[in-house]
């Protein structure tokens, strides 16, 4: 998986625009094999980053669950304590 993207369901506050445009950009980029495409393919990268935000920010809002929401704070708390310990000296 593409090191930016990062879970977006069941959080409060909810996910919001840009962070799902990121992630679009982001699984746009890994699956065209390219950050920055030609000019040629602008308009088609653009098309599905577009296309892909638009379904992503369906599925979010659509889905259900009943575990109660993630704290961004404390998730990004855990995240740093595993970098810590996977990039320790």
């Amino acid at each position: 998986m593409c090191r930016n993207i990062r879970p977006l369901n069941n959080f409060e506050p909810p996910a919001t625009d840009d962070e799902v445009a990121a992630a679009a950009l982001q699984f746009v980029r890994k699956v065209s094999g390219s950050t920055k495409p030609s000019s040629a393919n602008q308009a088609i990268f653009d098309q599905a980053v577009h296309d892909i935000t638009h379904v992503v920010r369906h599925l979010i809002d659509d889905l259900v669950t009943t575990a109660p929401p993630k704290d961004r704070e404390v998730e990004a708390a855990k995240a740093r304590e595993r970098a810590a310990l996977r990039y320790a000296r």
